[in-house]
């Protein structure tokens, strides 16, 4: 989800690289997790999200069918298209806590949730760079940490190559919606959105196991169908 405002007015008005250091490192947490709860449908998972969640979440891998009935993951409607997000379970808590508020997926969790309180920020060109999100975390006093260190990502050039690739053609996505809605072409809407869903998250990727050649497979797969997709935009 595209947050409209100024960077100054989340942030403190710097930006990062992966190789830069930031004041990030809540040291565990230290029992808390108030960043888990009251998020409503914000969490938006984009389709690595989802291969983790299908497939290594539960201890047995999952169709995005039944990933939706397991009540963690939802569906809802984001500037026109129909995304999966995690689900606060009407308990204004995510899904995915224990009893003790820990996260029983830390090691697979979604990429919103790896990278607090840090956020993404894109340029003119589509490549983007971290920054800090002031005032978000209740732990006071974080430390300084390399940003790379903090987000803990495998794989992180493909990482990249995907999240770059995927924000353009949602963006590409959104603004075709709103040509069609301005246009009266109402099931062109319903197209797209049923095309996005179905190929990036109802689909099955690849098996894969989760190590660094796995993890750089699907990333690659997902790349092709990014492209693909760009291609098959022409119909929509």
């Amino acid at each position: 989800m595209i947050r409209e405002c100024s960077l100054e007015e989340i942030s403190d008005g710097r930006t990062y690289r992966e190789s830069d250091m930031v004041k990030a490192d809540a040291a565990g947490c230290d029992g808390c997790f108030k960043c888990c709860t009251g998020m409503g449908n914000s969490i938006i998972l984009d389709p690595y999200d989802i291969w983790l969640l299908k497939n290594f979440s539960e201890g047995t891998k999952l169709t995005f069918e039944q990933l939706l009935a397991t009540g963690n993951v939802e569906l809802n409607i984001v500037d026109g298209l129909i995304l999966p997000n995690l689900s606060m379970k009407g308990q204004d808590r995510c899904a995915y806590l224990d009893a003790d508020g820990r996260c029983r997926i830390h090691d697979v969790r979604p990429g919103i949730c790896r990278l607090f309180p840090l956020g993404r920020v894109y340029d003119e060109k589509g490549d983007f760079s971290y920054f800090l999100q002031t005032g978000e975390c209740a732990k006071k006093n974080l430390a300084k940490i390399k940003v790379k260190k903090w987000t803990c990502l495998r794989c992180p050039e493909k990482n990249r190559e995907f999240v770059t690739a995927w924000h353009a053609l949602i963006r590409t996505a959104g603004q075709k919606m709103v040509e069609h809605k301005q246009s009266g072409r109402g099931e062109k809407l319903q197209e797209l959105a049923m095309y996005i869903l179905n190929e990036f998250y109802v689909a099955d990727l690849p098996e894969a196991a989760y190590d660094d050649a796995g993890i750089a497979a699907i990333y690659e797969s997902l790349c092709n169908k990014i492209e693909n997709a760009r291609e098959s935009f022409t119909h929509f």
